[in-house]
């Protein structure tokens, strides 16, 4: 047996050791799951459903565009910004839309997306410019004399795909310059997402954030305007040029008969069973969330047995006695758009909850409450009876602390007779227009079930519709949504 130096033995195995968690802590770094991938997948998930593209960039020449139609030319289908060029303008305008685009560039090149751009005006002095930059470029960056650190002269807020000046976006998911890099960008209200070879990099409601750069930028307010590539003088490519609108709707569907959804809607009532719908597992949204897959399944049988006694189609109306509990839609929903008509007897009392939060009110406004027994003899006496609110109107986000609770207008019509709603829900905020009038002007709807003191947990991102029981008979149809990408 050859004699081995212990003290030589312990240095192997210590490196051997050291190299092998290394390794392990190398893989593990790997696996870890990427969120801004994660997110990117669920978003693409939800595009990928968008069945109303529009190519704008036909691949021979510039038709659908003005501006510097000499500095941008077409060459083997593709959108050239020549070195010196500057600013490219759709000719058409857009508010609300879902932007998809491919773009390669080249060393320090430098460009922009510009959105809500009014005619001839600046990206982003005048509307939103998003940074096609490649930011990794020696025109921007050295390393520091020792070799250790790699310095940059740029802004977070300049990198590639930021809001310039109001938000930035994370980095590390450019391509390499010889490929191509696809982009989509979705603006929707002040909701503004841009995802990058997969991966979310901006995800900001304008409304919500003050710009980073302290400077003031009116064009965040804009709602509506031109897309334009914003030149720097720098060679890029741009190629697979789309756009997907959603603009707002009208008020009233479009609609050839009852129970048949407009073009770009889905019918969530199909005027003939409860096909898509299910009962209400557990009032309290939180709780049902937190409930264990074996309980939301016990939960939910109880619940849909409940459903059918009380829930019935009746010559296309969706009918409910009053006496068993709300209906839920069977899929959740996050920004949409939804029509639904609503018909309540004298005194009754509903609402439509969104995202399984309270609430959209139904009621009668010319019900004054009394208990039995009860007169109205004077003017005092009729304000004293309408403290619950219902001489409002119906609309109101009833159940709302700090943001208004009351619709902006009267609009209901009598009781008996068919009203409509048209609900946009955008991030937290929701907009309502009843009867054709505009009764809730993009407020917040505030997160009923999760408050904490002053202020209340973020609102779900998505989950289901609810069609309020409050103990009245009630009638629903034309109930129709449109999913808004987000």
């Amino acid at each position: 047996m050859e004699w081995c130096n212990p003290v030589l033995m312990n240095r192997f195995f210590i490196t051997l050791l050291l190299s092998a968690l290394a390794s392990a802590s190398a893989f593990a770094q790997e696996k870890k799951p990427d969120p801004n991938r994660i997110a990117g997948k669920e978003s693409l998930d939800r595009i990928e459903a968008i069945d109303s593209w529009k190519t704008i960039f036909n691949g021979k020449d510039l038709a659908g565009w003005h501006g510097d139609t000499e500095g941008y030319v077409v060459k083997d289908g593709i959108l050239v910004c020549q070195k010196g060029a500057k600013n490219l303008y759709t000719d058409n305008e857009y508010s609300d839309f879902v932007f998809k685009f491919q773009f390669k560039l080249t060393e320090s090149g430098n460009n922009g997306l510009g959105i809500r751009v009014p005619k001839d005006g600046g990206a982003s002095s005048h509307g939103m410019e998003l940074q096609i930059l490649d930011h990794r470029g020696t025109r921007y960056n050295e390393t520091s004399k020792d070799g250790k650190r790699k310095l940059t002269w740029l802004k977070p807020w300049q990198v590639h795909g930021s809001i310039y000046g109001i938000y930035p976006a994370k980095t590390g998911y450019l391509k390499p310059l010889d490929q191509w890099n696809e982009q989509i960008v979705i603006c929707i209200e002040d909701h503004i997402k841009v995802i990058l070879n997969g991966a979310v990099i901006v995800d900001a409601f304008l409304d919500d954030i003050t710009p980073v750069d302290g400077n003031d930028h009116p064009g965040i307010r804009r709602r509506s305007g031109h897309i334009m590539f914003a030149g720097h003088s720098d060679h890029i490519e741009f190629k697979d040029i789309s756009v997907a609108e959603f603009s707002l709707s009208p008020p009233t569907p479009n609609s050839e008969a009852d129970n048949q959804p407009p073009a770009g809607f889905q019918a969530l009532f199909n005027g003939k069973d409860l096909t898509g719908w299910k009962g209400l597992a557990h009032k309290d949204a939180s709780k049902r969330r937190a409930m264990k897959a074996e309980e939301v399944k016990e939960a939910q049988a109880a619940a849909d047995e409940i459903m059918n006694e009380h829930w019935s189609v009746n010559e296309g109306v969706l009918t409910y006695t009053g006496k068993g509990q709300s209906l839920c839609t069977a899929k959740d929903y996050g920004d949409f758009e939804m029509y639904c008509e609503w018909k309540i007897p004298p005194g009754a009392d509903s609402g439509i909850y969104l995202r399984g939060t309270p609430q959209i009110q139904i009621w009668d406004p010319w019900d004054p409450r009394l208990k039995e027994g009860e007169t109205i003899e004077s003017p005092e006496d009729w304000v004293a009876s309408y403290k619950n609110g219902r001489n409002l109107g119906s609309g109101g986000l009833w159940n709302n602390k700090r943001a208004s609770n009351r619709p902006l207008t009267l609009a209901d019509k009598k009781p008996g007779e068919w009203n409509t709603f048209l609900i946009r829900m955008v991030g937290d905020k929701v907009t309502i227009w009843l009867n054709e009038k505009l009764i809730v002007d993009r407020t917040e709807l505030e997160n009923y079930w999760d408050r904490e003191g002053d202020r209340d947990l973020p609102l779900p991102r998505a989950d289901q519709i609810e069609l309020q029981h409050h103990g009245s008979e009630l009638f629903f149809k034309n109930l129709y949504i449109r999913e808004l990408p987000y």
